[in-house]
């Protein structure tokens, strides 16, 4: 049963709901529209249409349609099989493969880019000075990994980053299969790929679509990596380039709006494609049952492609961590010195020192008002019986389908002037929105948005899995809904909310593209704008960066692990669309 709320209740409810989500997610994206379409107080299609119009931002475009395909294409091909083998096979170490093909997910793909240009630099990288010893180039034909192959080289960064969240969401289909579809098809002669193109691909739609949405929309949007291997020609990058004159150029915005409406559209069509479908079986697939040993060369063969898959995604991380473990390398295989002085000036260094105290102001103010908010809204949801849930329920999920570039953007160029002081007499207070001026209350504002569906997903996970009773019983006993709420319900739920806490505070202190977009002074960088001007800097500037890209590892990594005790196989589901 759901729990009634008195009117007054239900109004203050909605009125957040309304004020926050109508403040901070539809209004900048309302004020990109309007300054996209509109020039003199009149609608006009002219800057969209210059936009299409422009060589530069059609190669653009179709760049980063390229990628966006090219990576859930990839992304596919790596996660399938590895899906495959999970789930149809028992095999010694499952978990523990199955836990490292995660492992990418420690570390965001622009950092990972320093890693990786470290071994395919054009003049000094690992790999042409490893190829010219063998030979097989020589100083006038070295390849261009970056340069002519720099598509190529976004296309597998991002990849190796991506492919965990296409492998969960394929995992989790076909563990739904019931294998008595399976079976049926067997009996009346259908094997090997026939079964699968006919019956085991078409039942696995909703999980693959939804992978490979996710997939396709981060990849599209993606800032941080092409930033890092000097590839321009993309929408994230244009729109990245055009902050500086957003004022008085208006092909940001309408930037912006092809974003928008290409992310919206491939989300609304994933769900088109879909629905009118029937995937419904008799019951869920039983894993177990279906698992099977595989004999002494098929088990040769899944430990050779984990430890391939895992080998190849590990090197971004291994050049990283090479990286800040170098005092000097430069055209040689491996660093000439090695050092630990990197890692200490990464925690004291001018620039990186109030970095981290920025990150972790940032972040745990906005994990806050993700941990009130999650849990306001989950109860809501789960617990009460309100109008229109499933509408609310599509909007805090909305973030997820809408690429943070366009939220910050839309911030900076709705927020911006966005200032003025409180005086009360015998005390002023400077109030500001503008991220020019003080940045702190957008970017708080931005990480609790972009991360708030992870606690709702944990909260609505908790409550589904604890009973109705205990909180009937407070409230028989004349126990307001508040109170039950934070006498009951909170710790019942308490290890979902610890986890969806850490989740939502780890990826905040990693968060690339509103740090990014949103922060113009030194004062208020965070760790990812710090790694990313440390990076273009001379010197030891690659070094540190380097060494605060490992730290930023270690953080993360003791996170998930925390996270993943706390909820066990329910914490991929955070990660699945």
């Amino acid at each position: 049963m759901k729990f009634k709320l008195d009117g007054k209740s239900t109004a203050i409810f909605y009125a957040a709901f309304a004020l926050f989500f109508g403040a901070f997610l539809f209004y900048p994206i309302s004020y990109a529209l309007v300054r996209a379409f509109q020039i003199n107080g009149r609608f006009t299609l002219s800057f969209v249409l210059g936009v299409l119009a422009d060589p530069v931002q059609r190669e653009s475009i179709a760049n980063s349609f390229l990628l966006g395909a090219a990576v859930t294409a990839t992304s596919t091909l790596v996660a399938l099989p590895l899906a495959w083998a999970t789930v149809k096979f028992q095999f010694p170490g499952k978990p523990f493969f199955s836990g490292l093909l995660l492992v990418p997910m420690i570390l965001p793909p622009f950092v990972g880019a320093i890693g990786m240009r470290v071994f395919f630099a054009r003049y000094y990288g690992s790999a042409n000075l490893f190829l010219a010893k063998l030979g097989l180039t020589d100083g006038g034909h070295l390849i261009d990994w970056f340069g002519e192959w720099g598509f190529f080289g976004v296309v597998i960064l991002q990849t190796l980053h991506l492919y965990p969240i296409m492998y969960l969401n394929l995992s989790a289909a076909l563990a739904n299969i019931d294998p008595a579809m399976e079976d049926a098809a067997r009996n009346l002669g259908s094997r090997g790929l026939g079964l699968f193109r006919r019956i085991t691909f078409p039942l696995m739609l909703p999980g693959f679509f939804a992978g490979a949405t996710l997939v396709f929309i981060w990849a599209f949007t993606d800032l941080g990596t092409p930033l890092m291997f000097g590839y321009r020609r993309v929408m994230a990058v244009q729109i990245f380039d055009r902050l500086v004159e957003m004022e008085t150029n208006p092909q940001g915005y309408a930037l912006v709006v092809v974003v928008l409406v290409t992310t919206l559209a491939l989300f609304l069509a994933s769900k088109q494609v879909i629905r009118g479908q029937s995937f419904s079986m008799m019951s869920k697939g039983t894993t177990a049952a279906s698992e099977r040993r595989p004999g002494p060369l098929a088990m040769a063969a899944l430990y050779a492609m984990f430890l391939a898959v895992i080998g190849a995604a590990m090197i971004p991380h291994l050049g990283v961590v090479m990286t800040s473990l170098s005092k000097r390398w430069f055209m040689t295989l491996t660093p000439d010195i090695w050092t630990l002085d990197h890692y200490g000036s990464a925690l004291s260094h001018p620039l990186t020192l109030p970095a981290i105290r920025n990150s972790i102001l940032y972040s745990s103010l906005s994990t806050l008002v993700d941990v009130v908010l999650g849990l306001w809204i989950g109860v809501m949801l789960v617990r009460r019986k309100i109008v229109g849930a499933a509408v609310l329920d599509a909007i805090v999920m909305l973030p997820l389908a809408l690429p943070g570039i366009v939220l910050a953007f839309g911030y900076v160029g709705a927020f911006g002037g966005a200032s003025g002081t409180l005086d009360l007499g015998f005390f002023q207070w400077r109030l500001t929105l503008d991220p020019r001026e003080n940045p702190v209350a957008l970017l708080v504002i931005s990480y609790s948005v972009r991360r708030l569906p992870y606690m709702v997903r944990a909260v609505v996970a908790g409550l589904e899995q604890v009973s109705e009773s205990f909180e009937e019983a407070s409230l028989n006993l004349g126990a307001t809904p508040a109170q039950t709420t934070m006498r009951i319900t909170v710790p019942l739920i308490g290890a979902n909310l610890v986890a969806g806490t850490i989740l939502a505070f780890s990826f905040a202190m990693l968060e690339v593209s509103d740090s990014l977009l949103l922060v113009f002074k030194e004062p208020f960088y965070p760790i990812t704008k710090a790694i990313y001007q440390l990076f273009a800097r001379l010197d030891d500037g690659p070094y540190i960066a380097s060494a605060l890209g490992v730290w930023a590892m270690a953080f993360l990594t003791l996170s998930l692990m925390g996270a993943a005790l706390i909820m066990g196989r329910k914490m991929g589901e955070m990660f699945r669309g």
